[in-house]
């Protein structure tokens, strides 16, 4: 299968084992919740809860910075499969099963899906949390918006950079399930940079998770 359907499907990663490294920065995790702390302060009212298994919306039309389009173009002319628009499809769909597995705590995924170093930091996090007697039970609302803020190609290294918004609601709960902090009948604006890699000579048309921070 080419590149360019390989993230539009990722959700199929145990057929096309996506492996991901999620970030270099281990604090993006409070943004999204505090293993054992209160859930985000909110900064904005949110949104009535849909069903938990509504799928992740398709992508809009690619919506690509200037500051990127040299860079895309670059990556383009090495990689002719390369299209922005499925791109961003597929990497909202891993936006949502990465946060996913790593808020329920199901370390077996998070191994099929980052490397070594970043499982062992979500795994910290993840034991973490037992230790306090807290689980957390958030929920990715919508993901209202991907665009691809940077993109570059370095030899044979190419690299693309994601701006995601999204609601997101957060609650943290005791070992019996009672709500310690945060509410699901509210989503927080949330605001997260991911950035993907990928050898465009490489046989394997997966794209990496090489960092994750907060925007700006």
């Amino acid at each position: 299968m080419t590149t360019i359907v390989i993230l539009a499907m990722v959700f199929l990663f145990v057929a096309f084992r996506l492996w991901s490294v999620l970030g270099r920065r281990t604090g993006h995790e409070q943004t999204i919740a505090r293993p054992a702390e209160a859930a985000p302060t909110p900064i904005g009212a949110g949104r009535t809860l849909p069903d938990n298994s509504a799928p992740v919306p398709p992508a809009r039309p690619a919506s690509v910075e200037p500051r990127a389009e040299a860079g895309v173009r670059a990556i383009q002319a090495a990689d002719g499969s390369f299209d922005p628009a499925q791109f961003l499809e597929g990497a909202r769909s891993a936006y949502r099963m990465i946060l996913e597995a790593y808020w329920r705590g199901d370390e077996d995924m998070l191994r099929r899906l980052t490397d070594d170093d970043v499982h062992a930091a979500f795994a910290s996090a993840i034991a973490a949390r037992k230790a306090a007697g807290e689980q957390l039970d958030n929920r990715l609302v919508l993901i209202e918006n991907a665009v691809i803020e940077q993109a570059q190609l370095n030899g044979q290294a190419a690299s693309v950079t994601i701006r995601f918004d999204a609601d997101i609601a957060a609650v943290t709960r005791d070992a019996e399930g009672n709500v310690l902090a945060g509410s699901l009948d509210d989503a927080v604006p949330t605001h997260d940079v991911w950035t993907f890699s990928r050898n465009v000579r490489s046989d394997d048309p997966n794209w990496t998770l090489v960092e994750t921070d907060e925007a700006l």
